[in-house]
């Protein structure tokens, strides 16, 4: 079989490591990487609908896609992931020329239904519970020292504005020894540096052990020879414990970096998402973070925007933001999700106000970022070196324990290496150092 296939990602470090599985289950069955779309046989889209724009650059993308199949009659075009769950069927109605529509939770029968498509038959299949994500896939990663390792799947919030809950399904954990069993493996290949995946990873247990366990499994898997560093994300403010943090504090080989989204600094519109924290909570929280853990880097999700979202409300989002002196921030603009409460609300925003809000936000947030890596100019700290940099092809770029990109001179062949560098010039968004 010399048929050849190539995947185009969207979406979230789950999307990635979801398409890390199809590509290896596609490998698995004889199938060979493309080098490019114009060169496959079998284009696989992994989507994402948590915003807008996303599934408007897919629908675009896959449209464009329609002359290169009049050509290229052979050619399967297959779209999977959240755009996939939610929209079934209709994909199919929406863009007729494409052959394979499988959902989030399809990914294992991904080879047949490709063979299906071979035979000219047009195949839709979605679960819609989860049956797939939990199996030990044949997983082609590209990166040989860093990875993702999913503990969990689905998630059970259902806050008001997001459509991910019935698109990826309700919360399903791991077993703890089957995520102690591939680190291990991943550890016995090499690997320095995983990453553990969950839409909330800190409610990581409850559904099939009767108690939170990931504090618990942070400890098992920090005694684990060979793996340097341990991250996790995304952690949810409500279900983020004492225990975590003393993880956080005493294992070595946990980073000092926490993603803790806010989206909204006010009580109002946090109640109006479902977020089941407010505003004091949240700052409690950090304030406890910062205590335990002086060194750790916090970085968030901020939404502008939601649905009734006032002036004070806004300002209260402000106030959270010069508070908690957050490392990062990723900064979205509310869209309404069809299929969510949010999106039925009455009291939708302006685009003007929004993007007032935005930009008012992010002018705060860079200052923050700014100040924070000034603090850094100075100190040697520990990279994990990942390539070179996009811009000059002289300097090395990677990472710190708390998630910091870094670029300095250096050889190619400190690629994959944890390596120290001393911090000489910070900007917002990275530091520039010198190899020690």
């Amino acid at each position: 079989m010399n048929k050849k296939f190539f995947i185009v990602t969207y979406g979230c470090q789950m999307n990635k490591h979801d398409s890390e599985k199809i590509a290896g289950l596609l490998l698995s069955c004889g199938y060979k990487w493309a080098k490019d779309i114009n060169d496959a046989d079998i284009v696989v889209f992994n989507t994402c609908c948590v915003r807008k724009s996303a599934e408007d650059r897919l629908f675009g993308v896959v449209g464009s896609l329609k002359s290169l199949k009049e050509k290229k009659k052979e050619l399967i075009i297959a779209v999977g992931g959240c755009v996939a769950q939610k929209e079934g069927v209709n994909l199919q109605k929406i863009l007729p020329h494409v052959d394979v529509v499988f959902g989030t939770h399809n990914i294992a029968s991904l080879p047949n239904l490709i063979e299906k498509a071979k035979n000219k038959k047009v195949v839709c299949e979605i679960l819609r519970a989860p049956r797939d994500e939990l199996k030990i896939f044949p997983i082609e990663r590209k990166n040989l020292v860093r990875t993702w390792v999913s503990i969990s799947t689905g998630c059970n919030n259902f806050c008001s504005y997001c459509i991910v809950p019935y698109v990826r399904g309700r919360e399903m954990s791991r077993p703890f020894e089957d995520i102690v069993f591939e680190v291990e493996k991943l550890a016995d290949e090499g690997f320095l540096e995983i990453t553990l995946l969950g839409q909330n990873v800190n409610s990581y247990g409850r559904d099939i052990y009767n108690k939170l366990r990931f504090a618990e499994l942070l400890k098992r898997l920090n005694k684990i020879e060979g793996i340097k560093r341990i991250r996790f994300i995304s952690s949810h403010p409500r279900d983020f414990n004492n225990d975590v943090i003393l993880a956080l504090a005493e294992r070595e080989k946990v980073c000092e970096h926490v993603h803790l989204p806010i989206q909204a600094g006010s009580d109002n519109v946090l109640k109006a998402m479902g977020r089941g924290y407010t505003k004091e909570s949240y700052l409690n929280l950090v304030e406890e973070i910062y205590e335990i853990v002086p060194s750790c880097s916090i970085t968030t999700d901020i939404m502008v925007g939601f649905p009734g979202e006032k002036e004070e409300d806004f300002l209260d989002t402000l106030d959270v933001v010069k508070q908690a002196k957050f490392d990062n921030a990723f900064t979205f603009i509310y869209s309404p999700r069809e299929g969510t409460k949010a999106a039925e609300m009455k009291n939708q925003i302006t685009d003007e106000v929004k993007m007032d809000r935005f930009n008012r936000l992010l002018e705060v947030q860079n200052r923050n970022s700014l100040k924070c890596n000034l603090s850094f100019v100075g100190d040697e700290v520990e990279v994990l070196v990942e390539g070179l940099s996009k811009k000059n092809g002289d300097v090395l770029t990677g990472r710190t324990r708390t998630n910091k990109v870094i670029n300095f001179l250096g050889r190619p062949s400190l690629i994959n290496k944890l390596v120290r560098v001393k911090i000489k010039e910070a900007r917002s968004w990275s530091l520039k150092g010198e190899l020690v």
